[in-house]
């Protein structure tokens, strides 16, 4: 099999309503493909935050063997001419995604069960609790209520938006209406200084958080240790985190219990499964962020994965419309991967259509 052509495909549309978290505001939905044509009539998908530089890396593995993931991932990360970080990373990332759709098709296998196959679902938590216009606590209340009513038995909100004392306000009144089994995981998409996280957690941490996610900056390791050397609530981290590198200097902060890895920005599926190897290596367990649609076949991939984020209808209602084979959410609060082959981004080309911007 070889490779005979590499595109990308831009889909955009606009939120119902605007929500925010801690430090941003997002008004549309972004669906950016990467997409690798065969000679053998395989095209597989992978999609990222961000794509750049897909002229040419696609140019560096036309001809190429596409299941050769390892070579072609070696061939596509050249930091010294396109950078460590950023979209460079993230476009990497949607060629090895692709890469690994075409050999789970080949294999005519999900890919879950090609990677390992631990698991057939997962418990998930719902990624909600944004900020909105004229949501006010009794609407975040409602909000988790509704989620509780699926039978989801794990919720996450933003924080750090507001006051820390109109925050901490919020997280009791989440806390009252779900009960103590309920776990609560709290966001604050890097929106607090140190000192300021430290202060947060112990205003909230009666609310028994299960989880504290990324409290500062992303790059702020020695801010980790600090929040954590005080803080009774473990920390979560890993969502901006690139390459197995990267996470092993994250690792080995040792201030980070949870870790949140984005197969679209880190590097893709041949990174993460080195990643997951090493956080096992090191006790450490993961709650993937980011596109549902991978991800969950990734959670129940390896075994060190405790709980897939779930995205629900009011956060992106295409979320189920756009793709083929969309993620099955159980009546037992967990999800699972489609059984059909791939990794999952085949889309809905006429559902899509008036939402393609390039």
């Amino acid at each position: 099999m070889k490779i005979t052509d590499v595109r990308v495909e831009h889909y955009r549309w606009p939120k119902e309503k605007p929500i925010a978290n801690g430090k941003h505001v997002y008004t549309h939905n972004n669906l950016n493909l990467l997409i690798i044509d065969t000679d053998e009539g395989i095209s597989g998908y992978g999609c990222s935050w961000a794509i750049e530089f897909a002229e040419s890396m696609g140019k560096a593995i036309i001809g190429e063997d596409p299941l050769n993931h390892e070579r072609l991932w070696t061939k596509t990360y050249v930091p010294k001419f396109i950078g460590r970080r950023g979209t460079s990373a993230k476009t990497v990332s949607a060629i090895d995604m692709a890469l690994w759709d075409i050999k789970a098709k080949a294999a005519g296998m999900p890919l879950y069960r090609l990677l390992g196959g631990y698991r057939e679902r997962i418990p998930a938590y719902v990624a909600g609790g944004y900020y909105a216009k004229d949501k006010g606590i009794k609407e975040l209340q409602e909000e988790m209520l509704e989620y509780k009513s699926w039978g989801i038995g794990a919720v996450k909100m933003k924080v750090g938006g507001l006051s820390m004392k109109e925050d901490a306000a919020r997280v009791k009144a989440v806390r009252e209406v779900i009960d103590d089994d309920t776990y609560l995981m709290l966001d604050a998409n890097c929106a607090y200084k140190f000192f300021e996280a430290i202060e947060f957690s112990r205003m909230v941490e009666e609310y028994h958080p299960y989880w504290f996610e990324e409290p500062v900056d992303a790059d702020d390791y020695d801010g980790y240790r600090k929040v954590n050397a005080k803080s009774m609530i473990p920390l979560a981290a890993g969502e901006n985190e690139v390459t197995r590198f990267g996470f092993r200097d994250l690792i080995n902060t040792q201030a980070v219990s949870i870790l949140n890895p984005d197969a679209a920005s880190l590097g893709g599926v041949t990174e993460f499964m080195k990643i997951a190897s090493y956080a096992d290596a090191n006790g450490i367990i993961m709650s993937p962020h980011g596109q549902q649609q991978i991800h969950v076949h990734l959670d129940c991939a390896v075994p060190n994965v405790n709980f897939a984020e779930f995205y629900p209808p009011q956060y992106d209602a295409k979320v189920y419309e756009a793709f083929k084979n969309p993620v099955v959410f159980n009546d037992d609060g967990t999800v699972s991967p489609s059984q059909a082959p791939g990794v999952g981004l085949d889309i809905n080309r006429e559902v899509m259509a008036p939402y393609r911007i390039g």
